[in-house]
């Protein structure tokens, strides 16, 4: 069969179809991942049973084999990740919706990290709208995506800076600015970011980003980002407000 024709067969098809498709094969990668979990867990547990018998080696043998089994640990950790954050990937469909407050949303969170901003001489500017109306959400999977979010800003100022956190009132619902003044991304960056599996830091499984969207999108919202290199980051999270719940609000 020649490209024409594969790709005149790819147009024939029902969209349900393709649909369902990629939910089987979304289905058949999460149930690999899971098979690849089991033996990997048993792995490490395996191996710092391993580490507990290396003690009573002579200490120079000990040292060298310890150290060989502290790198397999580490992988088998970051393949734990790995695997984690695609199963949530994989597995995040359809979610339940009930009125909630965005506000409140992001409240919890910025208050889950307002150590590790002091420890790292990072300010919280909290700017949200007293008046923000109610909007359909999911309390667990959003305050994930935005705890990844917000992670991810104090992260980037590694020197110190400000997070500013703001809520508004918008034409088509509500949106939360979230604008860090740490050191940029490059175009590059910014153009894959929500990729799954791309990043650019040491270990990163690259899921955060992509199962935020995810879940902003499963809200029926979406994000964007803007950065300038020395300047900082911004994202804006927009989400609807159903027209009852807007009604019920004024």
């Amino acid at each position: 069969m020649g490209d024409d024709d594969w790709q005149s067969n790819r147009k024939s098809e029902d969209p349900e179809s393709i649909r369902q498709a990629y939910e089987e094969l979304a289905e058949l990668a999460g149930s690999l991942a899971h098979e690849i979990k089991n033996p990997l867990s048993v792995i490490h547990m395996n191996v710092d049973l391993l580490s507990e018998e290396l003690q009573d080696l002579e200490a120079p043998v000990r040292q060298r084999t310890l150290a060989k089994a502290d790198i397999v640990r580490q992988q088998c950790e970051r393949m734990e990740n790995l695997l984690r954050d695609f199963l949530r990937f994989a597995r995040l469909r359809k979610i339940d919706l009930t009125p909630g407050s965005l506000n409140e949303q992001i409240e919890r969170v910025l208050t889950a990290y307002e150590a590790q901003a002091d420890a790292s001489h990072i300010t919280l500017e909290r700017y949200l709208d007293p008046d923000l109306p109610a909007i359909l959400l999911h309390s667990d999977t959003l305050q994930a995506a935005l705890m990844n979010l917000v992670k991810n800003a104090l992260e980037a100022m590694q020197e110190g800076g400000q997070l500013y956190v703001r809520t508004t009132s918008t034409r088509s619902g509500v949106a939360l600015e979230l604008i860090d003044t740490g050191p940029g991304m490059e175009d590059s960056t910014v153009i894959h970011m929500f990729e799954p599996f791309y990043s650019t830091k040491n270990g990163g499984s690259g899921l955060g980003l992509p199962i935020a969207r995810k879940i902003i999108e499963a809200h029926g919202g979406g994000i964007t980002v803007q950065s300038e290199i020395g300047r900082g980051t911004k994202f804006v999270l927009a989400f609807p407000v159903p027209r009852r719940l807007a009604a019920s609000s004024q």
